[in-house]
């Protein structure tokens, strides 16, 4: 690997994410793990499923609907756990937002922990089955010793 230092960038994006069968209970976990604001108002069908809802983390915003038999999407609880995409978030004390995500009832999948490639960063499932990367920059690595430590990690 060649070239300028890897930095890390904090991306925002908009992603789209089910919740399974329970909507609300998604949001209000969003909110007090990840400080959730939820924006505008739910759209839910005639049987009161949530059909559309956005909720911003940080400055992302995130789409929220139930997973319903006949619709076009799954949930992870619906795809025994498995997952189609992660999201990443980036904090400015990633440790203390691990703990709140925590104490709110994420499950750890990788432990928190400082990376080769210069962040500091693990991932946790919600009850609902998404998972998410809770990351944070910690140092500049070059390319050469990304590559050293990789290497080194991974035995080659």
């Amino acid at each position: 690997m060649t070239g300028e230092p890897r930095r890390s960038v904090i991306r925002y994006c908009l992603r789209s994410t089910t919740t399974g069968r329970d909507g609300a209970a998604a949001i209000d976990f969003y909110r007090r793990a990840f400080g959730a604001e939820e924006l505008g108002d739910r759209f839910t069908g005639p049987n009161a499923e949530l059909i559309h809802a956005e909720i911003r983390i940080g400055d992302s915003v995130v789409m929220i609907t139930e997973d319903a038999a006949d619709g076009p999407v799954r949930s992870p609880e619906r795809l025994g756990g498995m997952v189609s995409c992660v999201m990443s978030l980036y904090w400015e004390n990633v440790d203390a937002a691990w703990q709140r995500a925590v104490g709110a009832g994420a499950e750890v999948i990788y432990p928190l922990d400082d990376q080769f490639y210069g962040e500091r960063g693990g991932r946790l499932r919600d009850p609902f089955g998404q998972q998410w990367m809770m990351s944070q920059h910690i140092e500049d690595v070059s390319p050469e010793e990304m590559s050293r430590r990789a290497a080194a990690l991974f035995g080659m």
